[in-house]
């Protein structure tokens, strides 16, 4: 009997691995153990436990539960992950042809979204910090600019906090975005756990979004792909965001997800909150003590870049001079067991959660210093990862449902694109159905595969191919 996952899932189990990265819960459980209900509750709309469709019992009241504790008008679980969730939003608060203005570097799911609702696409571009080699904030003067000079725009879409836990002033965008009779929608998929601290950046509900979405499982103790929409306003037809939630979402939603959500609420409002604080505590000072080491760097803010409000601490982005972020990744990994969410050619970032304990910081803090002292400096050639704002051809959604073809990469410059081109994670598309192919990202793609980052929505066995509008 064959069980590729299963063996491969077990290879992982029986290591002895520290997590920083996603899931939130970090493999442990909090206010019940899981192996006594799995699967024995894994059920169906049984009698007496309501129905995520037309919730008027159970969930209805643990949905008034979670948005009584995130600061929400009204809170829908969504147990296809946060690109549901988008999907549902997105669907929510426009109609197909509408346009939309949409933070640049934002997450697949977000041009997906438009994709399936035929909507209409103006950018607004993150800042690019040339002196940390990262997109770092938005200039609430841009969105300003856009809606002054467009008045078809329907609904402004950004990211707050980003990947990397760099928060835009997304109160003076709200309040921007109303002055402007407009819809905020925020993509707080890794900000789940700001309403449980005061000590972290604002949430997009206290500046005043109309809606945003969350993926607990990231930063909160609940199972992977579960999420959570908020409703922030009267803007917000809640009618149609049922309708929309019922046409995105599966017709046999699971109850261990939909519980995975309310354990996760139940334990940041006791438990959690408390021990969010105290990692807090330990994050900030395991910081000081990284920057004061020799190679080691963890950002934590750039007072020159007015972009960046606010920065989340609990997402700790670090290097050490002379190792690419992709091999710091690996280090970890093959020689102290700490698996990291993520690595660019800069950068690894740590992904903490109220999950992990002292030990496990601790244990990070001591690898990162002996890598630091042991592993012998490479001469990193420096790279500008900024790309050019891109030449629109067609909406995103036409270039999608053209007929296609494939061809070449190193042949495709000057033809327009009919997929997405994602360096994963984070998921942020280096070009989108639409757009046209140019030299410079061709340079970009063959950069990034050179330092190990991965590409997807290529083709061809080397990934040497790519997908244009015949």
């Amino acid at each position: 009997m064959k069980t590729p996952i299963l063996d491969r899932l077990n290879l992982i189990r029986n290591k002895e691995r520290i997590s920083f990265h996603m899931p939130g819960h970090k493999g442990k459980n909090t206010l019940i153990n899981w192996g006594d209900y799995i699967p024995y509750l894994d059920t169906t709309e049984l009698p007496g436990l309501d129905n995520l469709h037309n919730a008027i019992g159970i969930i209805d009241e643990s949905e008034k539960l979670a948005a009584k504790a995130f600061g929400a008008k009204q809170t829908m679980y969504s147990i296809n992950g946060t690109t549901g969730s988008m999907y549902i939003a997105l669907a929510t608060v426009t109609n197909p042809g509408d346009k939309i203005l949409v933070q640049r570097q934002s997450h697949k799911s977000i041009y997906n979204g438009a994709i399936l609702n035929r909507l209409n696409i103006e950018y607004i571009y993150t800042n690019y910090n040339e002196k940390h080699h990262l997109y770092t904030g938005l200039d609430p003067r841009d969105i300003e600019l856009k809606l002054k000079e467009d008045p078809s725009i329907k609904v402004v879409v950004i990211t707050n906090p980003n990947y990397f836990g760099i928060c835009s002033d997304i109160e003076k965008i709200a309040e921007i975005v109303h002055r402007y009779n407009r819809i905020l929608v925020v993509d707080e998929a890794h900000g789940s756990h700001f309403a449980f601290s005061d000590r972290l950046p604002m949430t997009a509900l206290q500046a005043g979004a109309d809606m945003c979405v969350q993926s607990t499982h990231k930063t909160l103790p609940s199972f992977t792909q579960t999420s959570v929409i908020h409703v922030g306003s009267d803007r917000v037809d809640i009618d149609k965001l049922k309708s929309m939630s019922s046409l995105f979402q599966t017709t046999s939603p699971s109850y261990l997800f939909m519980l995975s959500i309310e354990i996760a609420r139940a334990y940041m409002e006791g438990e959690g909150k408390q021990k969010l604080d105290e990692n807090i505590d330990i994050i900030d000072k395991m910081i000081k003590d990284l920057n004061n080491m020799d190679r080691v760097y963890v950002f934590t803010r750039d007072e020159d870049d007015k972009t960046i409000k606010n920065k989340d601490i609990t997402k700790i982005l670090f290097s050490i001079e002379g190792i690419r972020g992709t091999d710091l990744k690996k280090i970890l990994r093959e020689e102290y067991g700490i698996y990291v969410e993520m690595a660019d050619y800069y950068y690894a970032l740590a992904l903490s959660s109220v999950m992990n304990d002292k030990e496990e910081f601790d244990s990070l803090k001591r690898a990162i210093e002996d890598i630091a002292l042991n592993k012998p400096e490479e001469d990193i050639k420096p790279f500008n990862f900024n790309l050019p704002k891109p030449e629109i051809h067609q909406p995103i959604y036409e270039a999608y449902y053209s007929p296609k073809e494939v061809i070449d990469l190193k042949e495709s410059i000057g033809r327009v694109c009919s997929s997405l081109i994602i360096p994963y994670p984070p998921g942020i598309p280096l070009i989108c159905p639409g757009e046209v192919i140019t030299e410079d990202l061709i340079e970009y793609i063959e950069f990034a595969t050179y330092a190990g980052i991965e590409i997807l929505g290529l083709m061809g066995y080397n990934k040497e191919k790519i997908q244009v509008v015949k």
